[in-house]
């Protein structure tokens, strides 16, 4: 039997694949969220129609819908890239822990947060 020069190496990897799925359940989530915005504006905008009345606000949701589903798929792919990146680290002994991408994740999901926030206190406010 081989020697392993590195006892850890199975576990190091699981975990980087279980980090991976993390994301991956992450982006899905946000997908489908995006989506159920989306059909709702949708819903919401036909509803108003059949009651003659207009509404612009909808449009709106349709984009916040659009941009969550595409973020989404940024978010697994971001997911992907970080995974194949660790699994090169962890074969090289070269691991270096997540900077950038968690900085850059973590400020579009607030920000996103942020318009969505925005966005209902609109309506909220103007929108009567």
């Amino acid at each position: 039997m081989p020697e392993n020069p590195n006892p850890n190496r199975a576990r190091d990897h699981l975990a980087n694949e279980r980090t991976f799925l993390a994301w991956v359940r992450t982006g899905i989530a946000t997908i489908i969220f995006g989506f159920a915005i989306g059909r709702f504006s949708i819903a919401l905008r036909e509803f108003m129609k059949l009651q003659g009345l207009d509404s612009g606000t909808p449009g709106l949701t349709t984009w916040l819908g659009i941009i969550s589903t595409v973020g989404g798929v940024l978010l697994i792919m971001a997911g992907l890239g970080r995974y194949r990146k660790t699994r090169l680290q962890l074969d090289t002994n070269s691991f270096e822990p997540a900077g950038f991408v968690i900085a850059i994740v973590s400020y579009l999901l607030g920000l996103f947060g942020l318009v969505l926030a925005g966005y209902l206190a609109y309506i909220a406010i103007f929108d009567k």
